[in-house]
């Protein structure tokens, strides 16, 4: 095979850069999501004018899209890890899925030029609303979070189609669409 035809290896050719990681190709659709749910807000959000607000905003619009079951207190299911039946309770992001994805636009942020003491991504409001989450869902499920010891090399990526979307940490992705 000739050197530079088109059945040739990719690392044969020496003009292409290399293939960014999952957690790299991620971040980066992550925050061109968060961009874009910034300039379809009325009136336009600019990076600038972001603080954690708007990431709140962002966290909560997300559920619409969860597929995580969070019993509400008046559910007969309410507590229980396994309900027997379904329920007309709402669909959330998880809280696994939600802190990944802050832990991705934090490091974006500063990568794109953001001053860590002034990136929202990192407020205290976040993480406040993070544990929340987390405790909520947790009692909903009638499992208490446990706080998982972390492993040597060994980290998991989400993957999701080319666009604008926001992975989930089963790696399914979640469309954004235009807010009115």
């Amino acid at each position: 095979m000739q050197e530079g035809s088109p059945l040739s290896p990719r690392s044969a050719d020496p003009h292409r850069l290399p293939q960014p990681s999952r957690y790299e190709s991620q971040k980066h659709r992550d925050w061109n999501t968060f961009g874009q749910y910034l300039s379809n807000q009325r009136p336009p959000v600019s990076l600038s004018q972001c603080n954690y607000n708007h990431v709140l905003e962002f966290l909560r619009y997300l559920d619409q899209f969860g597929k995580t079951k969070v019993h509400l207190q008046g559910c007969a299911y309410y507590g229980q890890p396994e309900p027997p039946g379904p329920c007309t309770c709402p669909l959330k992001q998880a809280w696994g899925s939600l802190d990944a994805l802050i832990g991705r636009l934090r490091a974006a942020y500063e990568e794109n030029g953001g001053l860590p003491e002034t990136n929202p991504f990192a407020s205290s409001a976040i993480r406040v609303y993070l544990r929340e989450v987390r405790d909520s869902q947790a009692r909903a499920r009638g499992i208490p979070y446990k706080k998982k010891k972390k492993r040597k090399s060994s980290s998991k990526a989400s993957s999701s189609s080319s666009g604008t979307a926001v992975a989930t940490a089963d790696g399914s992705s979640i469309p954004l669409h235009h807010q009115p």
